[in-house]
């Protein structure tokens, strides 16, 4: 799950409510804990924040400090200890201990856990259900270096023989998570290098454990010899086999990026009996620092996100749309911690510096932006920094070929100047035969308005329409005998003015592009009954997307496991895929995740329902 780097599309700080809900959750999850383990985690004097993460996974951290729980679905229900929280309360999750060093190579490269690579005490296998939350430890060492659910119970891995995977890895040692927040104090972290190459003592301790389950030396020694074989070559297996959260095969190179983990566990320096309380406070900033970084991020979305066709501005919005979003990446921003301590006051404040405008709406009790002073010394000498964003690759590196489900999909929709809006194009001096997004197409208009001056004086906020500007927006879509507007407010030119251009669109996926007249055609999936009362699923529309209709026909069948056809539309251009069953919301899930189709351009109809 954390086996590449992602950028977190949102970081926020915990209410009060989320708080108490979080730790009933952990209660719930983990009744084996304490309140004092608890407090121990979620410390009642420490602020706690959330990153949410594209994938739906939240991670829940000290601010300023460490990731102590993760939330595979985002609902609450799939709540996991970090290695981190574990190394603080060893016991809150049952553990698996291995064999020996050597497999916990293939555990923090990323592999799941084998059966044949766990050391069975002498009282047996212990009991468990399987969906449990479960950690793996190595031999001597009470820190847990990994986090995983249980792939079957306990009385099913019995039947199989103990053959099989035993634990599917959801977070481990030295992966993505833990590099987010590497340099930071690791409490309890010792045996570290017995993480990976094992304590010998201790390795031969197992062994002789293991060899002393049967009564004949020889037989043990045969027994040994297979479950020696079994741990390598189903380590292997797994490691082959093994995805990450994007579908990447992980392969043979988990080995060599562990020995690069191996080399470097000697330097970690450890420092023990650390409180949580003070690991955090050195990591949080002061009021000034708070100050700076509120200026710093105002200024930037000044520059690059807030435009003056967005005045008035209300400034919860700006807040949230603008000034949060530039904020450096993992940290924090809180008005509260700052010497303003209300978005209201540090409004105010900037106002009165002539760098913005703002008023107060008395009826909504809001402080709203009007208007910035694009020419004042702060904003001049300010330089903006450019957005960086991560791209996340999905193309499948290790496979043989590239098919169409690993290649990204860009949706564009674009627009054609019409013979309604040519003289607004004509008059600041652009092209009428080019296509222009909504974002060029609307800067086209201020262009306009901002030649002509057409703003008004009173209210700066409206636009007085010219004659051109009028027939441009309004000419031949309202009714005769009515009298056309005289003037219009910003925030509806640039929605009103793209509506009279011909809409078209671009599609995407690799090298493949196309260029198409009118609005974007979205996928239908329809389930209906035919003879015999069974269900049949229909896809069409797949060619807008460039999607080969045989090839999604073929992989349906292998993931659903149902007979699929592929028809030609009747009447009209194009293919249909016919999947046997009610399978309309596997296709729709399947061709968000392999394909990257926006759900907005999904159109689901289930007819079988009544």
């Amino acid at each position: 799950m954390f086996k590449k780097a992602a950028e977190a599309k949102l970081h926020q700080r915990l209410s009060g409510a989320d708080r108490k809900k979080l730790k009933r959750t952990v209660k719930g999850r983990f009744p084996g804990a304490s309140d004092a383990d608890i407090d121990v985690l979620l410390p009642p004097k420490v602020e706690l924040s959330v990153a949410k993460f594209q994938n739906r996974v939240h991670i829940y951290s000290l601010e300023g400090g460490f990731p102590m729980f993760f939330d595979v679905d985002g609902r609450g229900t799939e709540v996991f200890p970090t290695v981190f929280a574990l190394w603080m309360v060893p016991e809150l999750l049952p553990a698996f201990v291995l064999k020996g060093g050597e497999v916990s190579r293939f555990v923090i490269g990323g592999a799941d856990l084998m059966f044949p690579g766990i050391h069975v005490p002498a009282e047996g296998l212990p009991s468990f259900l399987s969906g449990e939350p479960w950690a793996v430890k190595v031999p001597g060492n009470p820190s847990p270096i990994a986090v995983g659910v249980t792939t079957m119970s306990s009385t099913e891995a019995l039947k199989a023989g103990l053959r099989g995977k035993a634990l599917r890895i959801l977070h481990y040692y030295r992966d993505s998570l833990w590099e987010s927040v590497e340099g930071h104090y690791v409490p309890n972290a010792g045996f570290l290098e017995d993480v990976v190459y094992g304590d010998p003592a201790l390795a031969s301790s197992s062994q002789t454990d293991n060899s002393c389950e049967g009564t004949d030396e020889a037989s043990n020694n045969e027994q040994n010899d297979i479950n020696n074989k079994e741990v390598g070559g189903s380590v292997n297996e797994t490691t082959s086999d093994v995805l990450d959260e994007l579908g990447t095969p992980l392969t043979a190179q988990a080995d060599s990026s562990t020995d690069k983990i191996v080399s470097g566990m000697s330097d970690l320096n450890v420092v023990n009996d650390i409180p949580p309380e003070e690991s955090n406070v050195q990591h949080t900033l002061s009021t000034e620092d708070v100050d700076m970084l509120l200026d710093k991020c105002l200024l930037q979305a000044l520059h690059t996100t807030v435009k003056d066709k967005d005045f008035p501005l209300p400034g919860s919005t700006l807040w949230s749309n603008h000034v949060l979003p530039c904020r450096p990446p993992g940290m924090t921003l809180d008005i509260k911690k700052s010497s303003y301590k209300k978005l209201s006051k540090w409004l105010q404040a900037k106002s009165s510096t002539g760098l913005i405008t703002v008023k107060e709406d008395k009826h909504k009790k809001e402080t709203v932006l009007y208007s910035v002073n694009r020419k004042h010394p702060d904003y001049t000498s300010f330089k903006p920094e450019k957005p960086q964003v991560e791209k996340i690759d999905q193309i499948d590196n290790h496979a043989p070929k590239e098919s169409s489900s690993n290649k990204m999909l860009e949706v564009t929709e674009i627009y054609k100047p019409s013979v309604h809006v040519n003289p607004i194009f004509v008059a600041v001096g652009a092209d009428t035969s080019k296509l222009y997004t909504a974002a060029e197409a609307s800067d086209i208009v201020f262009k306009y308005v901002e030649k002509e001056k057409l703003d008004k004086p009173t209210e700066k906020f409206k636009v007085v329409l010219d004659a051109i500007l009028c027939d441009a927006l309004f000419k031949g879509a309202i009714k005769k005998g009515t009298t056309y507007p005289t003037e219009i407010h910003k925030k509806d030119i640039g929605s009103t003015f793209i509506s009279r251009m011909q809409p078209h669109h671009v599609v995407t996926r690799g090298s493949e592009s196309v260029v198409r007249k009118g609005a974007l055609k979205t996928i239908q999936i329809m389930t209906e009954r035919r003879q015999g009362n069974k269900k049949v699923t229909r896809l069409s529309g797949l060619e807008t997307f460039l999607l080969d209709a045989e090839a999604l026909a073929s992989e349906l069948q292998k993931k659903c496991a149902c007979s699929t056809t592929v028809a030609e539309l009747p009447g009209k251009k194009g293919y249909e895929v016919l999947v046997q069953g009610g399978v309309i919301d596997d296709l729709a899930r399947h061709l968000v995740e392999q394909y990257g189709i926006p759900k907005k351009y999904i159109e689901v109809l289930d007819k079988t329902r009544k």
